[in-house]
């Protein structure tokens, strides 16, 4: 064998047709390593900028074919975009407002949950879910698409219309979308899996909340062809949201140590002031719910943010008053379900009600949501933060006072019993829909994840050690249940 310190030089082909394969490996990693040299990276910080250029350049080329933007064109579509803000920017009072009254061991997994939550519910209804709410009549009225995604063209009749261009449009009815999902958390907080309440939410973001609410708000809906009113989303948002969380709380069954001997034992919320704060935001962002589903910036949109502050006001007030006379004292957790309750309670009708109608809808809303939270733990249904009473009993009443309170169908109002017994039709609806739906994906999903709850031994350290492996505050003492 011959040993020799000189080392001969190979040349390298020049180009991959002239290489071996083993050759041509070595021409790839040259070529691959060139382009981290300070001439390749000059050259790959060219490429955004060049795709920005193609880019500005194709809007541009759609910006000549369109007509000169009116003011109303203009104004429509900037308020509904900071409207589409306002109602996703939700998802942070919901947070808030679950994390607060829900146990310190579970913050994170809640907090995942809710800020995962609306990125789930536009991926899904980008997907199939708009199609599937805004499309085309297949089913005679409970049926709809349109192909997957949509089409974001502007047209020159949008714009000499004033309408809405498809994506504000998408934008704002997917923050919806996501707001439903939302409600589920609340109602299977502190034992549910992370990975079947993803999968659910997809699903119900891109199935289940785009059909039923197609019935209410697509032009060929059937609900909506009978004479069904849901200005803003009471049985179409919160309702079925309530829904499809209450068939999931009832799979999970209660948290450990909710009921004992046969009595409901408060599980309290661990921050009351991040709770607080979450309802300051859900009020706040509810002007973007009520007021930008007038879907145009007109006379109307200030007198729906007048009628939607009255029943927030009125339901806060009753529900601090019930719980006094109640138990004594003003429970904090009642004031902030009350302001919630009337939030919603006004939603379906903030358009057509009087000043003094919206405060009085919200105080019965009120009074209303005290006693559902304990009718809800007579049945043994354990629900963390009220989200079944605010959003499905709250949801109910406010779809039914439709028939009312409207001035212009509404029994008060001189008009009889038509529209509520339309509107007593709708809630039942949408609620078998939700239910059997929801029904069926919970029990798949518990078939394919070997049940939808954490171990015991997870619930009782927390959701945030078993579930993420991590603690909301770890510099602070947990206190276990």
């Amino acid at each position: 064998m011959i040993n020799s310190s000189h080392q001969h030089k190979v040349r390298l082909p020049k180009s991959l047709k002239e290489a071996s394969l083993l050759e041509g490996s070595s021409l790839l990693l040259r070529k691959v390593r060139g382009l981290f040299s300070p001439r390749g990276l000059t050259w790959l910080a060219c490429v955004p900028i060049a795709l920005f250029g193609l880019g500005v350049f194709n809007l541009a080329a759609h910006a000549a074919e369109l007509p000169e933007l009116t003011p109303a064109f203009v104004a429509n579509n900037m308020f509904i975009f900071i409207a589409a803000i306002l109602v996703i920017f939700m998802n942070a009072g919901f947070a808030m407002v679950e994390a607060g009254m829900c146990q310190q061991k579970n913050a994170v997994n809640i907090l995942t949950k809710n800020l995962i939550v609306f990125a789930l519910a536009v991926t899904g209804y980008w997907f199939i879910g708009y199609s599937l709410m805004y499309g085309e009549p297949i089913g005679a009225g409970w049926l709809f698409f349109k192909g997957l995604f949509f089409d974001p063209t502007v047209t020159p009749e949008m714009v000499k219309d004033g309408a809405l261009v498809p994506s504000v449009d998408f934008l704002f009815q997917s923050a919806f979308a996501g707001t439903s999902a939302t409600i589920v958390s609340g109602l299977v907080a502190e034992r549910i899996k992370f990975a079947p309440f993803v999968l659910f939410s997809i699903i119900k973001c891109a199935i289940i909340y785009p059909i039923g609410a197609a019935w209410i708000w697509n032009a060929g809906g059937w609900l909506k062809s009978i004479g069904f009113v849901d200005f803003a989303g009471t049985t179409a948002v919160h309702s079925m949201g309530a829904w499809g969380g209450l068939v999931g709380a009832m799979i999970l069954g209660p948290r450990i140590g909710k009921f004992v001997s046969g009595k409901t034992v408060a599980i309290p919320g661990h921050n009351l002031s991040i709770a607080t704060l979450g309802a300051l935001i859900l009020w706040i962002c509810w002007y973007g719910f009520n007021g930008g589903s007038q879907l145009a910036m007109d006379e109307q949109v200030p007198y729906i943010a007048v009628t939607t502050t009255l029943a927030g006001s009125g339901g806060i007030i009753a529900a601090t008053l019930t719980s006094q006379i109640m138990s004594g004292k003003p429970d904090l957790t009642m004031s902030i379900n009350g302001a919630l309750v009337g939030l919603v309670s006004i939603t379906a009708i903030c358009n057509d009600v009087s000043m003094p109608a919206a405060w009085v809808i919200g105080f019965f809303a009120g009074v209303l949501v005290v006693f559902s939270v304990g009718w809800i733990d007579s049945l043994k249904i354990d629900d963390p933060v009220g989200a079944m009473s605010v959003h499905g009993t709250g949801g109910i009443f406010g779809t039914l006072v439709v028939g009312l309170f409207s001035t212009t169908k509404g029994l008060l109002t001189g008009h009889g019993f038509s529209q509520l017994g339309i509107q007593f039709l709708g809630a039942l609806a949408i609620a078998v829909e939700s239910v059997v739906a929801s029904i069926i994906v919970w029990n798949i999903l518990a078939v394919i994840f070997d049940g939808i709850r954490v171990t015991e031994e997870e619930e009782v350290k927390g959701l945030d050690i078993g579930e993420h492996g991590m603690e909301a505050y770890p510099d602070f003492a947990i206190t276990t249940r």
